[in-house]
C-alpha cells in the first residue's frame, strides 16, 4: 500500500532539508515518495519498504530519518549492508549528511575497540554491518546485546536478499529476523531494494510484518541505453571487447559469468592496449584491500573498466559509470537489471550491452539448483553434528573432513539450517538444536520453477521478442512499463558506437593468445575424509608435484576443439592435433620449472576418453622421447553426482598400478596424463599410487580441467 497522507512536522522537515541540501546540494528537496518514507519512520515500530530504481534516493530516506531520530533523543541507526563497498560509499554519504558514521567489518579489526566504545557512549549515528556480522555469535554478545534496546532505527538495505524468491538470497540476512526480535518494539524498521517483483516484495513485507508501509515506484531508467549483440561465439565475445572497449564512453564495468572469464579477458585486454586502455579483473577471491583499491580507481577513472563477477555489484557507487558490458547473459532478469544500475546514475546518457551466447544456458542451470539442499547431503550433515555439544562444537573444516562434503556447500548448509531453527551458530562453531529438519520439496521445486521461468524472460530478451527496457520492468511487476524508444529493439539497429562483430584479425589474435596461456594445477593437500576413510595431510612422499593445464574451465578460444575431442566419437581428428600440440607447448614452458625431466608417461582416462587420452600420451611420449606405461582403470562406479569423499574412493578403489608399470616407474620422474577432471581426485588418488609404486616424482597435465 502507500500512505500519502503522511507528512513531516515544521521541525522534522527543517531537519530532513538540511540533510539533503548536505548531499544533493542547493534546491534539493525531498521527493513525495521519500517524505511519506521519513515520515512514516518518525512514528513508534513503523515498518516501511520501498521499491525504487537505483539512483532514486532510497539512502537518503535513511539518512533523513537518522538525523531527525537523533535530534529528538534516539539511539544510533543499524544498518544491515551485503558488501564492503557499498559500506565504504555509505560511510561517506552519512559524513556528507553530517552524521557519523561506522562499520564493523573483517577489514578494520584493529578499530572494533574504540568504535563500540563511541557506540556505547552515543558518539556514532550510524553503525553498518554485514548480514554474516549480524549473524555472528560473537558480534551479538558483544556489541548487539549492548545496544539491541536503544537502536533508534533499523535499515535493512538491499532487502530482496532476504527472500529465497530473490535473484541474491543469502540465508545470513534471514538473520535479520533474531535482531528484529531483540529489538526494543517501538524500533522503527526500513527495507529498501531496487530489485524486487511483487513476490519478493510481498515475502519481504511479510517478514516485516503486518502493517508494513510498501513505497513502490516505476523502474525505468531513462539514461540507460540498452543493446543485445548477438550471434556471437564465447571467442568473438572477447574480441569484440578488445575492439569496442576504446570508444564506450567513460569507463565502466565489463561483467562476466566466471571468475576464470574475467581474469582471462583482463589479460587479454592488457596484453592488447597496455597501459592505454587500462583494466583489470575484479573478482570474490581478491582479499578486501585489493577490492577497494581497484573501486577507487575506478571511481577516480584511474581505469577505463573493471572486468568483474557479479562481486562487483550491489552499492558501487560511481554516479558517472559510462557503460556496462555483459559477456554471457546472468540467469535473471532482476539480476540484470541490478547490476546495469551501476551506469548512468548521475549522467544524462550510459551504454549498456549485453553480448550472450547458447554458452550461458549451462551457467544457468547450476545457479538454478546450486542454493538448494540436497536432502541426502544435509541429512549427512546432521548426523556428523550429533556427536558435537556447546562444550565442544563442531567447525566447519572438521565437518567438511567428518561429511566428504565441499566447504562452501557445508558453510551453505549451516546457514540455512540455522534459518529453519535446525542449527546454532556459536562463538566456536556450530551445535544442533534438537529441532527436526524436514526437505519443503514443494517450496524448493517453486524456487527452481521462478528461476527457470526467469531464464525464459532472458532468453526473450537476448532475442529482441520487445522493448528490452520493458521487458525488464515487467520482470519486476512494475505496472509502468512501456516501450522505452531507444534500445536496440526499439531503434531497430545498434546504437554507436557499438558494432555487430569483432574483427576477423582480433578474433584470431586473441586465439593465439589464449591458447598459449599456461595454467598451473595446484597438488591437493588433505584427503577428504568421509567415505573415503582417511582424513588429514596427505604425505609429501604420496604427493604429485604442481602441474599444468592445457585448457582451463569453459575457455572460449578452446571451445570448438573441446566439443570435437570429447563430445564425437570417435574424436575428430583436427580437435585431437589441437590438444596434441596444446599438450607439447604446455611442456615446453614447463620445462624450466619442474623439478626434473619426466621419463616415462602415463595416460589415465579419467574423463572416459580412453582412445584420446592414449593418442595424446604416444604423441607425447614420441616428441619427447619418453617411455609408456600403463595404469588399469576401473571407472565403472564414477558418476558425476558423487561427493568429493565418495569420488575419492571411487578413484582409490578404482586405479591399480600392475607389476609392469611398476617397473617403469620405479625411482622415475613420472608424467601423468590426465584427460579431464573436475575435482582433482583422480590425479591425487594416481599420483599417490604411483609414488607408492616407486616413482619419484609426479608430474600431472590434464588436458581439460573442468569448472
Amino acid at each position: 500500500m502507500t500512505d500519502g497522507s503522511l507528512a513531516l512536522t515544521e521541525a522534522r522537515a527543517k531537519v530532513a532539508g538540511d540533510v539533503i541540501r548536505a548531499i544533493a546540494g542547493d534546491g534539493a528537496r525531498l521527493r513525495a515518495d521519500q517524505e511519506t518514507a521519513v515520515a512514516a519512520l518518525c512514528e513508534a515500530a513503523a515498518r516501511v519498504l520501498v521499491v525504487q530504481a537505483t539512483g532514486w534516493g532510497k539512502s537518503a530516506v535513511y539518512w533523513a530519518a537518522t538525523a531527525i531520530r537523533r535530534s529528538e533523543g534516539f539511539g544510533p541507526t543499524l544498518v544491515v549492508s551485503p558488501l564492503l563497498s557499498l559500506m565504504r560509499d555509505q560511510v561517506a554519504a552519512a559524513s556528507r549528511a553530517g552524521l557519523r558514521a561506522a562499520t564493523l567489518n573483517s577489514n578494520n579489526i584493529d578499530e572494533w575497540s574504540s568504535i563500540e566504545h563511541d557506540l556505547r557512549s552515543g558518539a556514532i549515528d550510524v553503525l553498518l554491518v554485514s548480514p554474516e556480522r549480524l549473524a555472528n555469535p560473537g558480534f551479538g554478545r558483544r556489541v548487539l546485546d549492548g545496544i539491541s534496546g536503544q537502536i533508534g532505527l533499523l535499515v535493512i538495505d538491499e532487502a530482496h536478499a532476504v527472500s529465497d524468491w530473490g535473484h541474491d538470497f543469502r540465508p545470513d540476512y534471514r538473520r535479520v529476523s533474531d535482531v528484529l526480535q531483540r529489538l526494543n518494539p517501538k524500533t522503527p524498521v526500513l527495507a529498501t531494494t531496487a530489485t524486487a517483483n511483487s513476490r519478493v516484495t510481498e515475502d519481504v513485507a511479510k517478514q516485516l510484518g503486518e502493517s508494513t508501509l510498501v513505497l513502490r515506484g516505476p523502474l525505468a531508467r531513462s539514461s540507460l541505453q540498452l543493446a543485445v549483440v548477438n550471434a556471437l561465439s564465447p571467442l568473438d565475445r572477447f574480441a569484440w571487447v578488445v575492439d569496442e572497449l576504446p570508444k564506450l564512453p567513460g569507463s565502466g564495468i565489463v561483467y562476466t559469468l566466471t571468475v576464470a572469464d574475467a581474469q582471462r579477458l583482463a589479460a587479454v585486454v592488457q596484453e592488447a592496449y597496455g597501459r592505454d586502455v587500462p583494466v583489470a579483473a575484479y573478482t570474490g577471491q581478491l582479499d578486501a584491500g585489493e577490492r577497494e583499491s581497484l573501486e577507487d580507481a575506478l571511481r577516480d577513472n584511474r581505469l577505463k573498466a573493471l572486468i568483474a563477477t557479479s562481486a562487483l555489484g550491489m552499492g558501487y557507487d560511481k554516479p558517472d559509470l559510462g557503460f556496462v558490458v555483459h559477456v554471457g547473459s546472468p540467469p535473471s532478469p532482476v539480476s540484470y537489471y541490478q547490476q546495469v544500475g551501476r551506469a548512468g546514475r548521475g549522467i544524462d546518457h550510459a551504454v549498456v550491452a549485453l553480448l550472450p551466447s547458447d554458452a550461458d544456458a549451462g551457467v544457468w542451470d547450476y545457479f538454478a539448483t546450486a542454493t538448494i539442499p540436497v536432502p541426502e547431503n544435509v541429512q549427512r550433515l546432521l548426523q556428523a553434528l550429533g556427536s558435537y555439544g556447546p562444550d565442544a562444537p563442531a567447525t566447519v573444516p572438521g565437518l567438511e573432513a567428518e561429511t566428504g562434503l565441499r566447504r562452501t556447500r557445508v558453510e551453505l548448509m549451516l546457514k540455512q539450517l540455522a534459518v529453519d531453527g535446525v542449527v546454532d551458530r556459536v562463538e566456536k562453531g556450530w551445535v544442533r538444536t534438537g529441532a527436526e529438519w524436514t526437505f519443503d520439496a514443494e517450496h524448493y521445486d517453486g524456487i527452481v520453477s521462478v528461476r527457470r521461468r526467469e531464464a525464459d524472460i532472458m532468453r526473450a530478451y537476448t532475442r529482441g521478442d520487445r522493448c528490452l527496457m520493458q521487458l525488464l520492468q515487467e520482470s519486476l511487476d512494475d505496472p509502468s512499463a512501456e516501450p522505452c524508444g531507444r534500445c536496440s529493439v526499439c531503434l531497430g539497429h545498434l546504437p554507436e558506437p557499438l558494432v555487430a562483430e569483432p574483427s576477423a584479425e582480433t578474433v584470431a589474435t586473441i586465439t593465439r593468445l589464449l591458447r598459449g596461456e599456461v595454467h598451473v594445477l595446484e597438488p591437493r593437500k588433505m584427503w577428504p575424509g568421509g567415505a573415503f576413510g582417511g582424513r588429514g595431510r596427505i604425505p609429501s612422499e604420496l604427493s604429485a608435484d604442481a602441474g599444468r593445464i592445457v585448457v582451463f574451465a569453459d575457455a572460449p578460444e578452446w571451445r570448438e576443439i573441446l566439443q570435437g575431442a570429447f563430445n564425437a566419437s570417435p574424436p575428430v581428428g583436427d580437435a585431437v592435433e589441437a590438444l596434441k600440440s596444446g599438450a607439447v607447448a604446455a611442456l615446453s614452458k614447463w620445462r624450466g620449472s619442474w623439478s626434473s625431466r619426466p621419463e616415462v608417461v602415463v595416460p589415465l582416462a579419467a574423463g572416459g576418453h580412453r582412445e584420446l587420452t592414449s593418442t595424446v600420451a604416444d604423441h607425447i611420449a614420441a616428441v619427447g622421447r619418453l617411455e609408456r606405461a600403463e595404469l588399469t582403470v576401473d571407472r565403472a562406479a564414477y558418476t558425476d553426482d558423487l561427493s568429493s569423499a565418495e569420488e575419492a574412493k571411487v578413484w582409490r578403489d578404482g586405479l591399480q598400478v600392475d607389476a609392469g608399470a611398476e617397473q617403469s616407474v620405479a625411482g622415475r620422474t613420472v608424467l601423468l596424463l590426465v584427460d579431464s577432471t573436475s575435482s582433482q581426485w583422480p590425479v591425487t588418488v594416481a599420483a599417490a599410487k604411483l609414488r607408492d609404486a616407486g616413482a619419484a616424482a609426479v608430474l600431472p597435465l590434464v588436458l581439460h580441467k573442468r569448472p
